[in-house]
């Protein structure tokens, strides 16, 4: 099938871009210039967007509360299973796209949970008094996993044409504020937005050829 394939190819593409791009945040222009003289990677071009468009905390409160948007989205979906397997009284017996996104929910959900464990660097300044984990930004992470997910099962599930469309462009211009939001509200460094959109256009391609591939789509 072309189209699975070539959809996992950009996904796996987006993936190794993503590690390269990691190691390379540790090995460029590493100064000492993050919280309490934590090195930070490619730290004059950090440094000086930071500087540029300063800390808004109001944009950081607005988009931190927005990211409870795609958790619902999880959550329609989850209940959407859920109904399905209690129907039809058997989980094998859900439809198989569903199962594979609540399995691609769980790996977004690990990935976020490695890379908090394991910080690369940290934000520009503490949360609350708090030093935490910046690289990819979770944020970003989260919203650009799982909104294209709410497009993708709206073209499956949704008949309406302008609802479909609706759902489009809700989660396109959703996904931008968001982005854009987190990066200008100076709580992250420009690397880690870059790390986030390429794990998850990464991650939600493999899902995606996933999907093509076990529903047979995209014959050749």
């Amino acid at each position: 099938m072309k189209k699975g394939k070539s959809i996992l190819f950009w996904g796996m593409a987006s993936l190794i871009i993503f590690v390269i791009w990691t190691v390379l945040i540790q090995m460029i222009d590493v100064q000492p210039l993050g919280q309490k003289g934590t090195n930070i990677g490619f730290a004059a071009f950090n440094t000086r967007f930071h500087q540029m468009t300063g800390t808004n905390m109001t944009l950081y409160t607005v988009t931190d509360w927005l990211g409870l948007v795609p958790m619902g989205v999880c959550m329609i979906f989850a209940i959407v299973g859920l109904s399905q397997w209690i129907r039809r009284r058997s989980i094998v017996k859900v439809d198989k796209d569903i199962l594979i996104l609540g399995m691609y929910y769980v790996v977004v959900i690990l990935g976020y949970l490695v890379f908090e464990m394991i910080p690369i660097n940290y934000r520009p300044i503490p949360i609350d008094g708090i030093m935490e984990a910046s690289y990819p930004s979770s944020t970003t992470l989260l919203v650009l996993s799982v909104m294209p997910t709410l497009m993708e099962q709206g073209h499956r599930r949704i008949k309406a044409t302008a609802l479909r469309y609706g759902v489009d462009v809700f989660a396109i211009l959703f996904s931008i504020f968001m982005v854009i939001g987190r990066l200008i509200s100076g709580v992250h460094w420009f690397t880690d937005i870059a790390g986030a959109i390429l794990l998850s256009a990464g991650l939600f391609g493999i899902y995606k050829a996933a999907v093509v591939f076990i529903t047979k789509e995209g014959k050749a």
